[in-house]
């Protein structure tokens, strides 16, 4: 363990490298992402049968550490989340929830486990309305424990640990122990979200005393900072496993902070905690060009729109028309429209609403994809939810909702050859604000519709107890003969999807290596407005795109790609230049 502590504290110098400048940009809606990096160059890392790809090198160096001793991707998973947990706590940790999609090498079969948060059993339709009768502001939802789901984390940490993993569960959460302990260094990408949230971070008494100095500086870049409590929170669940987390301390702690908040209370109980189970679901997979592109299905939108805007695109030649082709980005970004028209009105927590059969269906996607043959951009009353056919049909209307983007993704491959894919929030930087036992927790219930419903016709996506609310995180394996050839995922909110999407297809059709299909400069459009990423070749491409019919918006596109390949020659990581994260393997 101390030769493990001596490389991560090796490595922390590098985050002072690989972060990126102050610079939080506030979205037009007002509500701040996470601040990007600045993007750089980089090479792909290669490795012969082993490697990690997250978003903290501290992280990503634990969960190599295991996989070296001998543990394989399911242990590795533990110590990489538990890190990650403490290091950059505004995008995940014990207190949010994930979805993981497994590749089990010694069955050839991919499944996924489902460990989003559940609404309290006390959560009603309205949860989000105001007493005037209109939703909300964000904010107003968000800070306080009106937004707070049960986590998810803890649970899905050992489920997939206990099924699949070969080490011992305490020793695996020892690195974030030791670290917690010992301390870390804030980096220059930590210091400038906390920086960039004042006037809410700072406003909850616990997170100002842990994320601020004394004077109410945001902690300086560099700054050691030791987290004993959650630290001690660990050291419950090693003696305990997840139990710990969801009875007993750590739990009260949980609840009294939801509910005891002045302001803004929540309904979250110690039965809701107590009752949480993690959902082992079979993937969705959808063809594309000969692949198999599995991922997570809902309560993710990820994997069944990303099938859709692949299936739309496949029948054109974007090989041909290449990435700097501004024909490649209207195809790409009006499949993009129209997928997400189909994902507003009918993709939801299926445990709770009939969701049509046909998302996927060959013969629909064709018929959608037929509305792309045309010369300039689909004008706006030409992108509406299409008719997939259904099982038994149920009358549905788009619902409102937001998908912030503070979330982090990682993808494992191990010796014997599983693959693992996850992505982890907390929903909105620094979740709900509150911070109890060492970790923030999340504000995911605010990924529900915040309006219930429409001239008396119910929103898919409302609220409603135990359900869990609608998300863009899209962990994705796609598969080649049975075999994987890419594990990859991202943060960011709704502009995931199209992030994995277009990662996809500059894999696919352009012939990119992981490295430059994550570095590749973003482009999408989910719901009109063409979003270029400022500072690339992308910004060029405004007047084309504009002459095609689109309106376009420039600015930082923050995701946080991070990949694996499969080759003959072993494995290819590559990490986004945007964030802090690396890929290290052997």
């Amino acid at each position: 363990m101390i030769r493990q502590l001596e490389r991560l504290a090796a490595l922390a110098a590098l985050i002072a490298l690989l972060a990126g400048p102050a610079a939080a940009q506030q979205a037009a809606d007002a509500v701040a992402p996470e601040a990007p990096s600045a993007v750089t160059e980089r090479q792909a890392v290669k490795a012969r049968s082993h490697m990690v790809a997250a978003a903290n090198p501290l992280a990503a160096q634990a969960g190599l550490e295991v996989l070296r001793n001998g543990g394989n991707a399911a242990d590795a998973l533990v110590a990489v989340q538990t890190v990650l947990g403490l290091v950059e706590p505004q995008s995940s940790g014990l207190g949010g929830g994930a979805f993981l999609v497994w590749y089990d090498a010694a069955s050839g079969t991919v499944t996924t486990f489902d460990g989003r948060e559940t609404a309290p059993a006390s959560a009603t339709p309205d949860l989000f309305m105001g007493p005037d009768g209109k939703p909300l502001g964000f904010f107003e939802a968000v800070v306080g424990g009106r937004s707070v789901g049960v986590p998810g984390v803890p649970r899905l940490l050992e489920t997939v640990q206990a099924k699949y993993g070969k080490r011992d569960w305490a020793g695996l959460l020892q690195p974030a122990v030791e670290l917690a302990e010992k301390g870390f260094a804030v980096s220059a990408r930590l210091h400038t979200l906390i920086a960039g949230d004042a006037g809410k971070l700072d406003s909850q008494p616990a997170s100002r005393a842990y994320f601020y100095a004394s004077d109410g500086a945001p902690l300086a870049e560099g700054t050691i900072l030791r987290n004993p409590d959650y630290a001690a929170t660990l050291k419950a669940m090693q003696a305990g496993g997840a139990d710990a987390f969801y009875t007993g301390g750590v739990a009260d702690s949980i609840v009294a902070a939801v509910k005891g908040h002045e302001a803004n209370p929540g309904g979250l109980s110690a039965g809701d905690l107590a009752a949480y189970q993690v959902k082992e679901r079979p993937a969705v997979c959808a063809p594309y060009r000969g692949l198999s592109v599995c991922g997570m299905g809902p309560p993710s939108s990820g994997a069944l729109t990303i099938g859709q805007i692949l299936g739309m695109v496949e029948p054109f030649d974007l090989a041909a028309l290449g990435p700097d082709d501004p024909e490649s980005w209207r195809i790409i970004g009006d499949a993009t429209r129209l997928a997400f028209a189909d994902r507003g009105r009918y993709m939801a927590d299926s445990d709770f609403v009939s969701i049509p059969k046909g998302l996927l269906n060959a013969g629909y996607l064709q018929s959608r994809s037929a509305l792309l043959r045309r010369p300039t951009a689909l004008p706006d009353d030409a992108v509406a939810a299409g008719s997939p056919p259904w099982d038994k049909a149920e009358l549905r209307i788009d619902g409102v909702s937001l998908d912030m983007p503070s979330t982090s993704h990682f993808t494992i491959v191990d010796d014997d050859g599983n693959v693992l894919s996850m992505t982890s929030s907390v929903e909105n930087a620094f979740g709900s604000r509150q911070f109890v036992s060492g970790f923030l927790l999340n504000n995911q219930l605010t990924d529900f519709s915040f309006a219930p419903e429409q001239d008396g016709e119910a929103v898919a996506n409302r609220v409603e107890p135990g359900k869990r609310p609608r998300s863009s995180m899209s962990p994705t394996i796609v598969l080649a003969d049975g075999k994987p050839l890419y594990a990859l995922g991202s943060p960011g909110g709704s502009s995931i999807i199209p992030y994995v999407a277009t990662t996809l297809i500059a894999l696919v059709d352009w012939k990119l290596d992981m490295q430059q299909a994550i570095a590749l400069p973003h482009l999408h459009n989910r719901f009109g407005t063409y979003d270029l990423e400022a500072g690339t070749r992308a910004e060029g491409l405004a007047p084309e795109l504009e002459a095609l019919g689109y309106k376009t918006r420039i600015g930082d596109q923050n995701s946080g790609l991070h990949g694996i390949a499969f080759g003959p020659d072993g494995l290819t990581g590559g990490a986004d230049p945007r964030r802090e994260g690396v890929a290290v393997g052997d």
